[in-house]
């Protein structure tokens, strides 16, 4: 594909016959890019190149440069747990009894009182359509404490050795902005947990730093051959401890895209006088909006208007703007009619957005971040899992659009798969991985879906003006896809593949 003349060493690339989307308004389209010390040093035409000395030519053949893709929301630790431990994005289990099962092989294996980390299971795709319990996960083993992990991320399923350790009993209060699942009758904790990652994650150990190393490792690669050159962190529990662990592993180059972290909510204070160190430069690893958590159980908003209110509150004193996690109709609204003022804040997923929603949001000019990706993925659940009624209003792009507002794309992985160009062709074609179209009103163009991924990203993180569009004087991060976009068919996005990704000028990846 890619044609390569001299040898890599100063840092000055010309790429040529290549068809540029440069999501620049003033200059959308061109054939070759110079790039010297980092930075983007000429967007133009194929001529006159035997006039330049001293440049690596790489002639693209024809496929496309685009700004290097921009992931708006993911979970890079517990991606490279995933990995490290070897887990899939998708759902391992069929039913209870193949988790207790393979739970019970594990437990045969090794040491009694070492943890089990289970792997994922989706409840709908479960035989007995529930959550597993503690008491089934307690038939597998007794003396091994237990976890397991719903495919959203946001439910946790411990037997009773691991409730014990982490000290969860019938007298437990439910902790902030979490849900202790408690049996009708007699009180006690069933062992599925909602949205209670913060306060496990100072309970539970971590897998090894080797571990943990070899799985940034992998992720690097990952991320590097998909073309994503930025990344930002929408962890809820994120703490200055995290930050230090992934600030050490950017400067090792273990981890080579550029990083920003939102600060979780409890963590503001520290977070503000980390922005005001210099850590290691706003273009490597830089700090994000604060992340707050706002979900809806049995009916009612957790954390309530209020605190949310106050939440927003706090965060701007502090110079903050705030990125509200929002995926049911009420979080949507109640997230909607908070937000506003001087900062770009943003609603993350936005799953479930109503008219009255989508005109708040407009009105105070804010950012949705949306996960295209779970329409191909997920759709075909989304089909008989959500009312018809709510389904016109899932995931919407176009709408959100057509009214000014900035929709951002992001991967959410481990959740969904870190793959922009799934992405791309979902945001355009609205089809699920069976090939039914879900949300048909709510399809993109090309441009429009391009921009998701890569200046609306950046614009989501207030970093448009060093990257996300291909301009002379920006950050030379830039992928090039081995088919002309602007010819192929939208199925053939599937096809496509990531031929070269450059991070800072530096060809960093390569099929």
């Amino acid at each position: 594909m890619i044609n390569m003349i001299s040898a890599r060493t100063n840092n000055h690339l010309i790429l040529h016959n290549a068809t540029v989307l440069t999501l620049d308004p003033d200059r959308p389209r061109a054939n070759l890019i110079e790039v010297k010390n980092q930075e983007i040093v000429r967007v133009g035409s194929d001529t006159n190149l035997s006039q330049v000395q001293g440049a690596e030519m790489i002639d693209c053949r024809g496929g496309t440069l685009l700004p290097g893709f921009i992931d708006s929301h993911i979970h890079l630790m517990a991606l490279a747990s995933n990995i490290a431990l070897g887990f899939t994005k998708k759902p391992a289990f069929s039913s209870i009894n193949e988790i207790t099962y393979t739970v019970h092989k594990k437990a045969s294996s090794i040491t009694q009182g070492n943890w089990i980390r289970a792997g994922t299971y989706d409840h709908n795709d479960l035989l007995e359509r529930r959550h597993p319990t503690r008491w089934d996960l307690d038939q597998a083993t007794s003396v091994h404490p237990v976890k397991l992990v719903h495919s959203s991320g946001h439910v946790i399923v411990l037997n009773s050795l691991a409730l014990s350790q982490v000290n969860i009993s019938r007298t437990t209060s439910d902790p902030e902005y979490g849900t202790i699942e408690r049996h009708v009758r007699t009180g006690e904790p069933t062992g599925v947990l909602f949205d209670m990652d913060s306060f496990l994650d100072e309970r539970i150990p971590k897998i090894s730093s080797l571990e943990m190393e070899l799985g940034l490792r992998a992720l690097n690669r990952l991320m590097l051959s998909r073309g994503i050159t930025s990344v930002q962190d929408a962890t809820s529990n994120n703490s200055p401890q995290r930050w230090e662990f992934l600030l050490q592993a950017k400067k090792k180059g273990i981890i080579e895209p550029r990083i920003t972290v939102m600060p979780g909510l409890k963590y503001i204070k520290e977070f503000s006088e980390i922005v005001n160190e210099d850590s290691f430069g706003d273009q490597e690893m830089n700090v994000g909006p604060v992340k707050i958590m706002l979900t809806v159980d049995s009916g009612c908003l957790t954390p309530d208007i209020n605190e949310l209110r106050r939440a927003v509150e706090s965060a701007s004193q502090l110079g903050f703007p705030v990125a509200i996690h929002a995926v049911e109709m009420e979080a949507v609204e109640a997230a909607a009619k908070v937000l506003g003022g001087q900062f770009r804040n943003r609603i993350e997923h936005c799953s479930e957005c109503s008219t009255v929603a989508l005109n708040n949001i407009a009105r105070f000019g804010g950012v949705v971040v949306t996960q295209p990706n779970f329409i191909y993925e997920r759709g075909d659940k989304y089909r008989y899992q959500i009312s018809e009624k709510i389904q016109p209003f899932l995931y919407r792009m176009k709408s959100l659009i057509d009214v000014g507002i900035t929709v951002a794309a992001s991967s959410d992985a481990p959740i969904s798969d870190p793959n922009p160009l799934l992405g791309i062709y979902s945001a355009m074609t609205r089809r699920t991985e069976s090939g039914n179209v879900l949300g048909n009103k709510e399809r993109v163009d090309l441009a429009q879906a391009l921009a998701m991924h890569t200046i609306n990203s950046a614009y989501a993180a207030n970093q448009e003006k060093q990257r996300g569009s291909i301009k002379i004087g920006k950050l030379a991060d830039l992928v090039l896809i081995d088919k002309d976009l602007t010819k192929i068919q939208k199925t053939e996005l599937l096809d496509a593949k990531v031929a070269l990704t450059i991070l800072g000028g530096r060809i960093v990846w390569e099929a």
